[in-house]
């Protein structure tokens, strides 16, 4: 969409069709199937991420800076966009006499691998000889690896989804068109240019 039609919404677009498709999982595997609470398995948002790689791409209309730049703060927005999807398993709740958070409570309620005491047991691990910096060196780590992949994907998208076609005036000469609406504009008698773009 960017090459032939100067509009940076590609990252949008893809994040809401995931969302679309994330969410039809949610509830047709998680909550219709096992009756099992669809806030615990809600789908993070990529949307603020995806719109600012999208306003990056409009601004710079540079990909190696949307790349370097965009990509890093998709990346990087992650972990802060999510937390009022979240934030309401931080507030008290009383159960029993005992005084315990919303996160706890659901993790007591119904265990699984994010319980809190599971996550103390991998913060052990490999993450935590970085100081007890984890979230930080994901983030930043995730962040390069963003950039990386956004130039492979645009390369990918370039070599497999470049549409063109072949135009032949009333002169009988031809012509490799890349743009989409060149066609309607050569077919009505307009100027073509031989061996480039119209």
């Amino acid at each position: 969409n960017w090459v032939n039609y100067r509009q940076p919404f590609g990252a949008t677009i893809t994040i809401l069709a995931l969302a679309a498709g994330k969410w039809m999982v949610v509830y047709t595997s998680w909550w219709w199937w096992s009756n099992y609470p669809p806030n615990f398995v809600m789908p993070a948002t990529l949307l603020p991420s995806a719109l600012v790689l999208d306003i990056t791409l409009l601004l710079t209309r540079n990909w190696t800076l949307t790349a370097v730049i965009g990509a890093w703060m998709y990346a990087i927005l992650f972990y802060p966009s999510n937390w009022p999807i979240f934030g309401y398993s931080h507030t008290p709740i009383v159960v029993d006499g005992s005084l315990l958070s919303w996160a706890d409570y659901m993790g007591f309620m119904y265990v699984r691998t994010g319980t809190p005491e599971y996550i103390r047991m991998i913060e052990v691990g490999s993450l935590r000889t970085f100081g007890g910096h984890s979230t930080m060196i994901s983030a930043f780590f995730s962040a390069f690896a963003s950039s990386l992949v956004y130039v492979l994907w645009w390369q990918f998208g370039k070599f497999f989804c470049t549409s063109y076609f072949y135009f032949t005036d009333d002169r009988q000469r031809t012509t490799k068109v890349y743009d989409v609406f060149a066609y309607a504009t050569l077919a009505h008698g307009d100027k073509a240019k031989i061996g480039g773009k119209a």
